[in-house]
């Protein structure tokens, strides 16, 4: 018999998606894509709420403008409204899960799969993938529901374009640390298995 995915206790791990990155100015938020990234993070959300799945917000704190514990900025994205008892875990590192309670959390709630969304791609999202996969986690990773900005080659001085940068981190992650999947698919899958894969 073929153990179908959603046969497994799931949660949605919204990694970085703070007002923090807004602190860097309009010139650097404008840059970023995919253009229905609120849209797809937002229904993302939704649908796991909806159907009682757990959703962990993921902040990241450093020295940078906005990223400071103390900044205005440090706070889950206002569109996402952020509900009392879903839990906000501050991280240091690229990975959600080096220096913080997450995987202690997850195991106390038999969590066996996440799926990643947030913000950046290439970044702390694929760096979460990969340690989760680590570590014994099954993975899916929502590549529509992560955003990033453009970023330039160090050797060729090229400018790579957030389509090509979330391209690279789908084919690094697919079939190695994660599946990769979109949002209409994992909320379908969660609506049909019901609690039955909680």
């Amino acid at each position: 018999m073929t153990l179908n995915p959603m046969d497994k206790k799931i949660a949605l791990l919204v990694v970085d998606a703070q007002e923090s990155f807004k602190a860097r100015g309009d010139v650097f938020w404008q840059s970023r894509g995919p253009e229905d990234f609120e849209h797809n993070i937002k229904a993302l959300v939704n649908g796991f709420r909806k159907n009682g799945r757990p959703v962990f917000f993921i902040l990241h704190t450093d020295d940078d403008p906005g990223f400071s514990q103390d900044s205005p900025f440090f706070r889950v994205m206002d569109f996402l409204e952020h509900r009392p008892g879903e839990p906000v875990i501050v991280k240091r590192a690229h990975n959600a899960f080096i220096g913080t309670h997450l995987l202690p959390l997850l195991v106390h709630n038999g969590i066996s799969r996440v799926a990643i969304c947030g913000i950046r791609t290439e970044q702390c999202c694929e760096t979460t993938a990969r340690v989760a996969s680590d570590l014994g986690f099954e993975v899916d990773f929502i590549t529509q529901a992560t955003l990033t900005f453009p970023l330039t080659h160090p050797v060729t001085g090229e400018t790579l374009t957030v389509e090509q940068i979330q391209s690279r981190t789908e084919v690094v992650l697919h079939n190695r640390f994660a599946r990769i999947t979109t949002v209409d698919k994992i909320l379908n899958s969660i609506e049909k298995y019901g609690q039955e894969a909680g």
